[in-house]
């Protein structure tokens, strides 16, 4: 199984939230765990927001990028670049079904992504991306 990870499922593996215990349950054993540069930056961002609002130290915030770039060493993920027809797919996918969805760029983009990629499941806890990958016929985890 190829399973695209999100920004929003891969935050709540490192960092404690309402889903993290959920997330990792859900985690397929054997599965290709794809991410893109887009998810990375995302994870950074996510990270230092956090820190922004105080909901983690600094120094927490490095412990758990340390924690998931160690990850990515030792090859939990299948790191992959950006293909370049994501975004093409990622103007079609907005042509669409952005008028009817009110979908942001970015989970077009990661929809794309992951579509190009061959992922046979997005994994997200972000509605408007399940929404617009339900309309594409991508499944989607966790199922509503």
């Amino acid at each position: 199984m190829n399973a695209y990870l999100d920004t929003s499922f891969l935050v709540s593996l490192y960092v404690l939230d309402a889903n993290s215990a959920r997330a990792a349950r859900l985690l397929p054993p054997g599965a290709a765990l794809l991410l893109t540069p887009l998810v990375e930056l995302e994870l950074e961002n996510a990270i230092q927001l956090r820190v922004f609002r105080r909901e983690l130290t600094a120094t927490q915030a490095r412990a758990t990028q340390a924690a998931f770039h160690q990850d990515l060493i030792e090859g939990v993920y299948a790191a992959r670049a950006m293909p370049p027809a994501a975004y093409d797919k990622a103007k079609q996918l907005a042509r669409k079904h952005s008028a009817r969805l009110g979908t942001r760029s970015l989970d077009i983009l990661h929809l794309a992504a992951a579509v190009t990629l061959g992922a046979d499941a997005l994994f997200t806890f972000d509605e408007h991306q399940r929404s617009l990958a339900a309309a594409e016929g991508l499944a989607c985890v966790p199922k509503r």
